[in-house]
């Protein structure tokens, strides 16, 4: 018998089933509430970090560093190819005019260039079309491009690098109005064409672009608008999540509730990635365009914009420098989007398309990292700034750095050891250089390593070597202070003798060669180097005597008044030699060496002046006397191999430096307008197969043939005065008798002028004596 269901029952049965559905709903209707709460309370917080973010500052900014920059005047030492070289590194273009700033036209000896302009420490200096005319090494003509004659122009500085924070991102800021053509244009072609119709985010773009990679086999677009871009890169990390992805959406949204389209933009020129430079990370257009093409952004040319924006898809994957074909490649598929889109015509896209990559040379001069200079910029501005200052303010950093000069060190450190190659244990030997002016103390070049780029230890500023003979001019500058006791020509013993010292041990120095060379004049000494000679002069002045005088001369470290010191046992760096000899090389007045000039703020204020600073702290006839026996280090002494590579009619002045066991070449020499100081040794003090002259002189010797400097013409001080001496003796002479030279005395120590020729000082009492008897 079938039992027959109750209304009542299948009721129930449907209250219960519409209760549950109820429930159901009802706790999806809380859950839904509470998500939309916790939503929106998400996207307030999202909103907070947006804000505080864009509207504050926006960026830390490392302080950039400047070479000096390059003054043009009438009569300026200066050759064609130096002042090409120096265009090159700053990216001016060669073209068949000089047509707008970065470019430059050659014709004969002329050079006609549009300079940029420039925001020096003393105001702006103007964008202008100059002239520059040459004559051999000179600069012989300075005018308008209208034919005005100009009294000096000067060029904007290179950027030799910068102080980088922790997270190393480096960028150029730039604004919408410096921007070259298309670069807008072709960025929203490529990356974001409806970028001015959407809110943030675009359905549309991630339609079209799902179609183009599609339709086309390969990924030709993406569906991130820029907004999004800019969030990603600015507030969010690469991780590849749905939750990242919905994070980027919602910042994007509220980016452009509370920004207009056109500082989204700026932003974003200003933010996004563009390649790595060793630890360097290159951020932003401006700086993409000096990294790539060492050319402002401003003056970049159509086919440089579109590589350029080309390589927002993928900066490693189309690093120019390294896939230059597949850089090719991506850049002419820009190119012919600007021309499907209309914003180029097809002739445009097409001529533009013959134009090379046009990437600048890695290891360029403007491209070139100079680590041992920098440390020392860094080091000087640690004594002034908080490290959050150098590293997040922008501010600019001028400096006295010459990248001309600096190239021609190193270039002629690297022929040194190629030229040594094969000798044994030359392999491990380290080298570093010191270059500065001699009447500024402003140094221009600087290396640390015989790895010019290797940014490890600064040998130039932290190497610790005995400077060997490179101490004997402070003897002889201790002695000729003393003129009623010692001159040029004053006789000196160069034989062996012992010390005992208050410890009972006995010093008993030798000559290099080993051999005694009995009694010489007090240049000879020096000129030769002779230890035994030296010695003995050092002790007569007596050693404490000596050491002040290095103190004088600007070595500001203590050593013990042991008769060792007086051959060079004392340890100096690179630098300390340098500002010892820069002392010498000017005449007597200290200069502090210094490598920065001024500091500007990021907008162009002025901060600091680091001014020239000079005390004159020894008499210059003394110091006269000294530089004419360093003269004679190079004309006859232990320098002489110098002149196998430059005229004779250059003047130097320099002395050679070895440490025991040659574990330390060295050589400090001058001219009138450079100072430069070489070291080569192990970093393990282990012997090297060099002495001063076959090592640091060679060095020495190439970069002074590179430089081309001025013969070191000092003025005669009021006190010095010039007679004629019998060289063999020593004895007053006269002009053109045999054997006659010239040297210089303080006045009153010169030697009583000597008989006229043919006659000697015999015959002359005769005469008196024949004349009083008649």
């Amino acid at each position: 018998m079938t039992r027959s269901r109750s209304p009542r029952s299948s009721r129930s049965r449907g209250r219960r089933g519409s209760s549950g559905i109820g429930r159901w709903l009802g706790w999806a209707l809380k859950l839904g509430l509470v998500g939309l709460v916790l939503l929106a309370g998400f996207a307030v917080y999202l909103d907070a970090v947006v804000q505080e973010k864009f509207s504050g500052k926006r960026w830390t900014i490392p302080a950039k560093v400047y070479a000096r920059p390059l003054e043009l005047f009438v009569g300026q030492k200066l050759s064609k190819e130096d002042f090409l070289t120096e265009l090159d590194a700053l990216g001016y273009r060669r073209e068949s005019a000089a047509s707008g700033p970065g470019a430059v036209a050659l014709a004969g000896n002329q050079v006609e260039l549009h300079t940029r302009g420039f925001q020096f420490y003393e105001g702006a200096e103007p964008a202008q079309r100059i002239r520059v005319r040459f004559s051999g090494d000179y600069v012989a003509g300075l005018s308008q491009a209208n034919g005005a004659e100009l009294a000096v122009a000067r060029l904007e500085p290179l950027l030799i690098g910068g102080l980088y924070p922790a997270h190393n991102e480096d960028r150029i800021l730039i604004q919408l109005d410096q921007v070259p053509p298309y670069l807008v244009e072709t960025l929203l072609a490529v990356e974001d064409r409806d970028f001015y119709k959407h809110h943030g985010v675009s359905l549309k773009s991630i339609v079209r672009a799902l179609w183009v990679n599609t339709t086309s086999g390969q990924v030709r677009q993406g569906g991130s608008t820029l907004t999004q871009q800019l969030v990603k890169n600015f507030y969010l990390s690469n991780e590849r999540s749905l939750v990242r992805k919905l994070n980027e959406a919602m910042m994007a949204v509220l980016l452009e509730l509370h920004y207009d389209k056109q500082e989204i933009l700026e932003a974003y020129l200003n933010e996004v990635f563009l390649g790595q430079d060793g630890n360097r990370a290159v951020h932003g257009f401006g700086l993409a365009s000096q990294y790539f093409f060492s050319q402002p952004l401003a003056e970049l040319k159509l086919h440089q914009v579109a590589l350029l924006v080309g390589m927002v898809k993928g900066p490693t994957y189309y690093n120019p420098r390294r896939y230059p074909e597949r850089a090719l490649a991506r850049r002419n598929l820009v190119l012919d989007m600007l021309a499907e889109q209309g914003v180029v015509s097809a002739e445009v896209a097409a001529s533009a398309k013959q134009q090379p990559l046009g990437v600048s040379q890695r290891g360029s001069l403007a491209n070139s990292s100079y680590p041992a200079f920098l440390d020392l910029v860094k080091r000087q501005l640690r004594q002034d700034y908080r490290e959050e200052d150098l590293t997040e303010e922008g501010l600019r950093i001028f400096t006295s750095f010459d990248p001309v000069l600096q190239s021609k060190a190193e270039a002629a450190l690297a022929q040194t050891f190629k030229s040594m190659a094969g000798r044994k244990g030359i392999e491990q030997v380290e080298a570093a250089m010191v270059v500065t002016n001699p009447e500024t103390g402003e140094i221009q070049a600087m290396i640390g390593s015989r790895q010019p780029r290797f940014a490890g230890f600064n040998r130039a500023l932290d190497a610790v070597r005995p400077i060997g003979s490179l101490v004997k001019p402070a003897v002889y500058l201790t002695a000729l202070e003393r003129p009623s006791q010692y001159t040029l020509t004053s006789w000196l013993v160069d034989e062996p003798f012992s010390v005992k010292g208050q410890d009972g041990q006995v010093w008993r120095p030798q000559n290099y060669d080993r051999r005694a060379h009995g009694t010489i004049y007090l240049y000879q000494g020096l000129a030769n180097s002779y230890n035994l000679s030296t010695a003995k002069l050092g002790l007569e002045v007596g050693v404490p005597t000596v050491l002040k005088t290095l103190e004088r001369l600007g070595v500001s470290r203590s050593w013990p008044a042991f008769p060792s010191m007086l051959l060079g046992a004392g340890a100096l760096t690179p630098v300390e030699v340098a500002t010892m000899y820069q002392t010498i090389a000017n005449g007597g007045f200290n200069t502090p060496l210094r490598a920065i000039r001024n500091v500007l703020t990021a907008d162009g204020q002025p901060l600091k002046r680091y001014p020239f600073q000079v005390q004159q702290r020894f008499d210059p006839g003394a110091i006269y006397l000294v530089q004419t026996a360093m003269q004679r280090v190079m004309s006859e002494g232990t320098g002489r191999s110098v002149y196998n590579q430059l005229p004779r009619s250059l003047n130097l002045a320099g002395k050679t430096g070895t440490s025991n066991d040659s574990r330390d070449s060295w050589f400090a020499g001058f001219s009138q307008d450079l100072l430069a100081v070489v070291w080569m040794g192990r970093d393990d003090n282990g012997p090297t197969p060099l002495t001063g002259a076959t090592g640091a002189l060679q060095v020495w010797t190439g970069f002074m043939r590179r430089a081309d400097p001025l013969p070191l013409n000092m003025p005669m001080p009021d006190n010095v005065v010039m007679a004629w001496v019998d060289a063999a003796t020593g004895q007053g002479s006269a002009a053109g008798c045999p054997n006659a030279v010239q040297m210089p005395y303080i006045r009153g120590s010169e030697p009583a002028p000597g008989p006229a020729c043919g006659q000697t000082p015999a015959d002359t009492v005769m005469d008196w004596v024949r004349g009083w008897l008649n």
